[in-house]
């Protein structure tokens, strides 16, 4: 079997791609500030994206910039010279669901690898060799694909170009329209969630109004905090990486461009962790899936569901109570240099933490260790009892040496 299977992680910002590139990932798409879904994440300047690749080539990792808005005739505007300024910065592909777009793409850097989105709804392999044919690197697949499907496509591609892939998503959020081409946010907001500002109105809570009772709101499902109609969980395949892979997918795909550096590197490091255990010893991967799982819960999720992947979804894949996280652990500090001689972590912090606090540590080995917090200083090395400013940087003194990007976390 082929062991060359991609982590791709997601990343909204210079810090969280570090972090993800940091935790194991083979491959990071990210945002520039055109052309792609997530208006709302900070996105990259070209002088971040300059350094986003120094730093990914650097760790043998690629980069993939999106470009995958569903486009009107006005987004076109700037386009060639947004796109040479991609490929001078070295970039490794970019993610396009719109022909137009594709075309242009392929004239201005005809030496690009170019990933069709998910946006672009391949659910077939007939659409897939469509796009194999016009010169596309990788597909990434619709999210309503079953294994036997996907095994279907892979089956039915061209073997002669072996540098051609399929991608598909292994883990977060998922979308309440087919292949998230949704007008919802558009329609109660003016925020059009195929240009990249969905307000999110899927997770929003609903109630039933009847023509002539205008005032009489009636929940939809007996609830007295209301009902979430439209509320998926969240995909986590952590425990069918074995069928993802022996389907023909070569690239697993995590969500969340929107999300943490705490989200991102613990996601990245489970899987890294499950993948590589996988391949080196099988069994060994299946007797840890309960803890693989167990260390994803200790990230803000929904309740877990494997989408599509084994059939059509039904209600038990829906969250009808409420739209909120669950949220067991707080993301307290991200480690920035560590002293060996004092044993001193320079830390930022993100939650507060008090001296006396029992944390966990989780490094960018994947290793996990616990300690209790015992001293705390503040840039001018007086000792202080708490850190409660956010980004605040302070000194803490840690029961093993630690590393650069190393995450503090509390249980709550």
């Amino acid at each position: 079997m082929d062991k060359k299977i991609e982590l791709l992680a997601p990343a909204g910002d210079l810090e969280k791609l570090k972090v993800a590139i940091s935790y194991g990932a083979n491959a990071v798409y990210m945002g520039g500030k055109a052309l792609g879904l997530r208006a709302k994440a900070k996105n990259f300047e070209f002088d971040e994206i300059h350094e986003a690749v120094d730093f990914a080539h650097k760790h043998n990792a690629r980069i993939y910039i999106t470009a995958n808005i569903f486009a009107h005739n006005d987004d076109f505007s700037g386009i060639e010279e947004y796109f040479n300024e991609l490929g001078k910065a070295g970039v490794d592909a970019l993610i396009i669901s719109d022909p137009g777009i594709f075309s242009i793409a392929r004239e201005i850097l005809p030496n690009m690898d170019i990933h069709i989105s998910t946006q672009s709804n391949n659910t077939n392999y007939h659409s897939v060799n469509f796009w194999r044919r016009l010169g596309a690197k990788r597909v990434v697949l619709a999210r309503e694909l079953s294994f036997g499907e996907i095994s279907e496509i892979n089956k039915n591609i061209s073997k002669d170009d072996s540098s051609f892939e399929l991608e598909s998503f292994v883990h977060g959020a998922m979308c309440i329209s087919y292949s998230g081409r949704c007008l919802l946010s558009n329609y109660l907001t003016g925020r059009d969630s195929n240009k990249g500002e969905c307000t999110h109105p899927c997770r929003w809570k609903y109630n039933l109004v009847e023509e002539q009772r205008p005032n009489e709101f009636m929940p939809v499902f007996e609830d007295e905090r209301g009902t979430y109609i439209f509320n998926s969980k969240d995909l986590c395949m952590i425990g069918h990486l074995p069928e993802i892979i022996e389907a023909g997918v070569k690239s697993l795909k995590i969500e969340g461009r929107m999300k943490t550096s705490y989200y991102v590197a613990a996601t990245t490091s489970i899987y890294r962790q499950a993948l590589d255990q996988y391949f080196s010893d099988k069994e060994k991967y299946q007797a840890k899936v309960p803890y693989y799982l167990e260390e994803l819960k200790k990230v803000s999720h929904r309740d877990f569901t494997t989408g599509f992947y084994f059939g059509k979804t039904t209600s038990e894949d829906q969250v009808y109570s409420d739209s909120s996280y669950i949220r067991n652990y707080d993301f307290i500090g991200l480690v920035l240099d560590y002293d060996e001689k004092s044993g001193l972590a320079k830390v930022e912090q993100r939650n507060k933490f008090s001296d006396g606090d029992e944390i966990e540590i989780l490094q960018t080995s994947g290793n996990i260790f616990k300690q209790k917090i015992s001293a705390i200083f503040d840039d001018k090395m007086a000792e202080i009892n708490e850190a409660p400013h956010p980004k605040q940087a302070v000194y803490v003194k840690t029961d093993g040496p630690v590393s650069a990007y190393d995450i503090l976390r509390k249980e709550i």
